[in-house]
């Protein structure tokens, strides 16, 4: 990946949310976002910013962040609570909404963002990365991490022809990689959000 490209800035109607999309230094990171705010600074004055979005910087760089950001870029931080979690604001066309479609398989190290549905014709291998704020399909094998339904939706799901995630995740609810002897069916799966657990089955 670019490392023009570690750092997105999503425009929607409530505010920004922004993107870390590369495991790299957290100082490359920092800098990055500082590069970017400074060319655009005008433009983001006075904005409000939701969310930082990374599985990959700590809670406390975060929040260094969000200071920086707030303090030098006058950007209005609106702090998860105060960020509108009624069914609106999720995602909600995980029937007929905006879909990826990605033909090929994705290999250990890449990871594959998008704030609607993804489908992959290919597999989807140990160590790499796929989040979804809808549903995920794979046309193949699921063996490595999985989160659907990333922005709250229970009513995502992930499908595959064979899921043996290292990690399967819709909305906040994970399930952990199976053990080796497990049997797993000889048919595609489906796992879903059932009265509070995440189960995957036959589908």
């Amino acid at each position: 990946m670019s490392l023009d490209n570690i750092i997105e800035f999503k425009g929607t109607k409530k505010g920004i949310f922004v993107h870390i999309n590369s495991k790299t230094d957290y100082e490359l990171i920092k800098m990055k976002m500082m590069e970017k705010l400074d060319k655009s600074s005008s433009f983001f004055k006075g904005a409000n910013m939701l969310e930082i979005q990374s599985g990959i910087i700590t809670n406390e760089e975060k929040r260094e962040l969000e200071n920086l950001i707030s303090e030098k870029y006058d950007i209005n931080i609106i702090k998860e609570e105060r960020v509108d979690t009624t069914e609106e604001a999720f995602f909600s066309g995980i029937d007929e909404g905006a879909t990826k479609f990605i033909h090929k398989t994705i290999r250990s190290g890449q990871r594959l963002y998008y704030e609607g549905n993804i489908v992959i014709f290919g597999d989807v291998n140990p160590g790499a990365e796929i989040i979804a704020n809808g549903n995920i399909v794979v046309m193949g094998n699921l063996r490595g991490i999985a989160h659907a339904g990333k922005n709250g939706n229970v009513n995502a799901c992930v499908a595959a022809f064979n899921i043996t995630s290292t990690q399967l995740r819709i909305a906040e609810f994970i399930a952990r990689s199976p053990d080796e002897n497990t049997l797993h069916s000889s048919r595609p799966e489906i796992a879903k959000i059932n009265e509070g657990v995440l189960c995957i089955e036959p589908y």
